[in-house]
């Protein structure tokens, strides 16, 4: 699978719960390949491995990802934590069997560079600011997905 990485966590750890004591470390990203289609990937392993793997690409790398174990996700609980994605697998990256390489967007496609400023969401799914600024009160309470641009960042 070739693709731009479109998003991607931060590692964590877990206790094992087979080896008590042990941690086992995780993180995710997303990849696209076209306008429509993104799967999210998830790699688990030792720390060397997880931390490695993860420092090796940043979004906005266009990935290689050769052997992967193809799962059926399960909705309610991956899309606590990762994009929904339109697809209902997933994308299981192992130590042992999976290779993760990174490559010039340039050298591999340039059309990939052009799917980093696809929304991922369904465009009639957005609010704007100005939106929520005016109904505020009817929206208290409820989870809203933003279209914004970010005019700055400082200190």
């Amino acid at each position: 699978v070739i693709g731009v990485v479109i998003g991607k966590t931060d590692v964590r750890s877990f206790p094992d719960r087979k080896n008590i004591g042990a941690e086992r470390y995780t993180f995710s990203f997303t990849i696209r390949d076209s306008p429509t289609y993104f799967i999210n990937v998830q790699s688990w392993g030792r720390e060397e491995y997880i931390r490695s793997l993860s420092e090796s690409f940043r979004v906005g790398d266009c990935v290689t990802i050769e052997n992967p174990l193809i799962q059926s996700k399960e909705a309610e609980r991956e899309e606590k934590f990762n994009p929904v994605t339109p697809s209902c697998y997933k994308l299981l990256l192992s130590e042992n069997h999976s290779v993760v390489k990174t490559s010039s967007c340039y050298d591999t496609d340039t059309r990939l560079l052009s799917l980093l400023h696809l929304p991922v969401k369904d465009p009639q799914d957005y609010y704007s600011l100005g939106d929520i600024v005016a109904n505020g009160q009817s929206l208290d309470g409820r989870v809203l997905n933003v279209l914004a641009a970010v005019m700055s960042v400082s200190e």
